[in-house]
């Protein structure tokens, strides 16, 4: 492994984008194809039962939805005592940061995103899965350009609603 772009499977690690406690979310680039994704990290020796459960639940919402607004799941693989998520690169950066440098954001596009976070929401409500962390921060843009597409991100702590009392 090269010490400065160290590879994992079939990726190249370019840069931190960051993480948690039981996970840290890397640049990557496909070895072959060239493709740029983000390559989530989860320790596998940090996993409590009920951090098993979250991330089997985002495995399986994740693996089983397409939609514009939520982020995308390409691949999953195991190494070095961690799993690794193959997702959707968003060169955007997240809510909190575009927030953080443009200020005050105008009407029309606070329109336009809470449509875009809407439609991501309505399809965790037809899934019955309740994100439980959503915050600027886990919510991307796809570009920094004009008219960036949001997707909502890290279900790391979504549960699926089996009933009203299951929250």
């Amino acid at each position: 492994m090269d010490a400065d772009h160290p590879t994992i499977g079939e990726y190249t690690l370019t840069c931190k984008l960051g993480g948690g406690s039981s996970s840290t979310v890397w640049k990557a680039e496909h070895r072959t194809t060239g493709k740029v994704v983000a390559l989530k990290q989860i320790d596998l020796l940090k996993l409590t039962r009920q951090l098993k459960n979250c991330l089997d639940c985002e495995l399986s919402f994740l693996s089983s939805v397409e939609h514009p607004n939520i982020i995308r799941l390409f691949d999953v693989f195991q190494a070095e005592n961690s799993i690794f998520l193959v997702l959707e690169f968003c060169a955007g950066g997240d809510l909190a940061a575009y927030i953080r440098d443009h200020g005050r954001v105008q009407e029309c596009v606070a329109r336009k995103f809470m449509k875009q976070i809407g439609a991501g929401l309505e399809v965790l409500s037809m899934r019955h899965i309740l994100h439980r962390d959503l915050k600027p921060e886990n919510i991307l843009l796809s570009t920094m350009e004009t008219d960036p597409i949001l997707k909502i991100a890290d279900f790391g702590l979504s549960r699926v609603k089996k009933n009203d009392l299951n929250y």
